[in-house]
């Protein structure tokens, strides 16, 4: 007689040490191909190329949130918190799942060949479908991570002010990056959780690592999500799929992978089909660097140059500014281009005027709240002796204006 196989397996993280998979049903997700995509999709884009350490996957975040995940629901259930076998594995499956959506680097695919559909959405897409193949055994996962089981607190656990995400990416993109600030008490802050009134609340002894995890947030976006040479790699990613997906649509002949070949000629509604989502569900990182590697050789100077730029890390010249920058100035920087050789046509794609802001604490959409022994639940900006926390609720923009370092602009 053949020996069934053991399904409860355990994964060696380099962050938490062994993680253990807690059932055969989350051990048979974790297997499922949409989700082994996500060890081919890089968690942080384009910081790599700032970052060298910076190659861990949405693979590695989505096994490490829901190691945190069975953690917090221990600390709870041992306060008391009445939370049944049924909800600890929703709640599991639903963090696990939060980020399948992800496209190829993040979030560059979003804002170039598939546009109008969030990932955030095309996680839902994919948690219904996997349903339908697990017979209904996801319904209580997609219930909590839409917002609307009545528990609250299970979904606030999965995305608010302080979710078990946040948790695992801070901590999991410092250790990678190397970028010390980042690195919260993640376990701290978790043995600081409890339940009052269906409200997820950090019990008062927290309060200082509440403070740290805001303050390292604010850091790690300025330091190493918003660094200036990541954000001009991405926006020149994101140039170069919307000129790939520009030639696409004239008729012109781009080698690609057949799942990429579908997105670039192929105008993807808001609401995906059963088709496309399987045919997005075959698209990663691996298709992307193909392509980019194929189109250096292209007869399109825009394409074949953007490529060159990316592959190479010959990226454009970046400024960055607390103030808008003045007309003149990028009125003046644009003709310079066009007396120095570059197009009208070029300047679309290889000149970026934008915006980037942090919100480090973000008070209006959802709270973090502190809990006292004498049963006072209060906000953080106001527990808190720190100033800048209150600091930190307003969003700070930045401007930024990207061009070729060989404009002389003399």
């Amino acid at each position: 007689m053949k020996t069934p196989s053991n399904k409860v397996k355990i994964i060696n993280d380099p962050i938490y040490g062994f993680i253990t998979i807690p059932n055969k049903l989350i051990f048979d997700l974790i297997e499922h191909p949409y989700f082994q995509r996500l060890r081919r999709i890089t968690q942080m884009g384009m910081s790599n190329l700032v970052y060298p350490g910076a190659h861990h996957t949405r693979f590695h975040h989505a096994v490490g949130c829901m190691h945190l995940m069975q953690k917090a629901i221990t600390v709870l259930k041992n306060k008391g918190v009445i939370i049944s076998d049924d909800e600890k594995n929703g709640v599991c499956m639903a963090i696990l799942l939060h980020d399948i959506g992800h496209g190829p680097y993040s979030h560059a695919l979003e804002h170039s060949i598939v546009d109008g559909v969030s990932h955030e959405a095309i996680s839902l897409l994919f948690m219904k479908e996997l349903n339908k193949e697990f017979k209904g055994e996801l319904n209580l996962a997609i219930e909590i991570f839409e917002g609307k089981y009545p528990r609250k607190f299970l979904n606030q656990l999965v995305s608010s002010q302080l979710d078990i995400d946040r948790m695992d990416y801070l901590k999991r993109d410092s250790f990678y990056t190397g970028v010390a600030e980042g690195n919260i008490s993640s376990e701290r802050l978790i043995d600081m959780l409890n339940v009052v009134n269906d409200q997820l609340v950090v019990e008062e002894k927290g309060i200082y690592s509440v403070e740290k995890f805001i303050v390292g947030r604010r850091l790690m976006y300025w330091q190493v999500y918003l660094h200036k040479a990541g954000v001009v790699a991405e926006k020149m990613l994101v140039n170069l799929l919307a000129r790939a997906k520009y030639l696409a649509s004239q008729g012109v002949d781009l080698p690609s992978s057949k799942a990429l070949h579908y997105f670039l000629y192929k105008e993807v509604e808001e609401t995906f089909t059963l088709q496309t989502l399987k045919t997005f569900s075959r698209l990663d990182d691996y298709d992307i660097l193909s392509a980019i590697k194929d189109w250096i050789s292209h007869d399109d100077k825009i394409l074949s140059q953007l490529s060159e730029m990316i592959i190479n890390r010959k990226l454009l010249k970046v400024q960055l500014s607390n103030e808008s920058f003045d007309p003149e100035y990028v009125k003046n920087i644009k003709n310079k281009m066009l007396t120095q050789g570059w197009s009208q046509e070029d300047l679309k794609y290889f000149f970026v005027l934008d915006t980037i802001s942090n919100q480090a604490y973000n008070d209006t959409s959802s709270k973090i709240y502190l809990y006292y022994k004498n049963g006072d639940i209060v906000d953080i900006v106001e527990a808190s002796d720190q100033l800048n926390i209150q600091a930190l609720t307003k969003p700070v923009i930045k401007h930024f204006l990207c061009y070729p370092k060989g404009i002389k602009l003399a």
